[in-house]
């Protein structure tokens, strides 16, 4: 009976190890001064789009810089990461665009910066060269920059043409019910 007992207890306290492990390597694509950043922006849609511009920036420049060192199981593996961080990053911005798009938010100041830097951020990823260990994601980081960027052109062109039909209304960043 007592076996049985710490047999349990062994097994229970694998699986607890187990957990923890599983959860410390969740990645979070931000650091906690970014969330904070973001947090801070509160409800102001051009200005939170402005850091999450700012933040897959600086993700393709660590991205870059990776490319220029040795071929090596680390670098490969911090690639993949990378990789991994800039395509939910990216994803989460989409997402903020949707729901911002919805609002009638008026984010053309920052909407026209991100359309212009999405296509370099798909030349970056689109030259560095496939690997096995970070294909998946390089190959994942580049459809959700096409999206993103897709998303970019089409929400900007259509803010550009119901802006120049509602002058009135410019600069907002919600509508308000009528």
């Amino acid at each position: 009976m007592r076996t049985l007992r710490c047999l349990v207890v062994i097994l229970a306290c694998f699986l607890f190890a187990a957990t923890l492990r599983a959860q410390k390597e969740k990645r979070e694509p931000l650091t906690e001064a970014q969330v904070e950043q973001i947090r801070e922006a509160g409800v102001d849609p051009a200005e939170r789009i402005k850091l999450y511009t700012k933040f897959v920036d600086e993700h393709v420049e660590t991205i870059k810089k990776l490319t220029n060192r040795a071929r090596s199981a680390a670098r490969a593996h911090r690639l993949d990461d990378e990789l991994q961080d800039l395509t939910a990053l990216m994803d989460e911005m989409g997402a903020n665009l949707d729901q911002y798009a919805d609002r009638k938010a008026d984010l053309r100041k920052a909407l026209k910066p991100l359309a212009e830097a999405a296509p370099r951020w798909l030349s970056a990823l689109r030259a560095l060269a496939g690997e096995t260990d970070f294909d998946l994601s390089r190959k994942e980081a580049i459809e959700s920059g096409d999206d993103l960027a897709d998303q970019a052109t089409r929400l900007l062109q259509e803010q550009t043409d119901y802006f120049n039909q509602h002058k009135d209304e410019a600069g907002q960043q919600r509508a308000e019910p009528k």
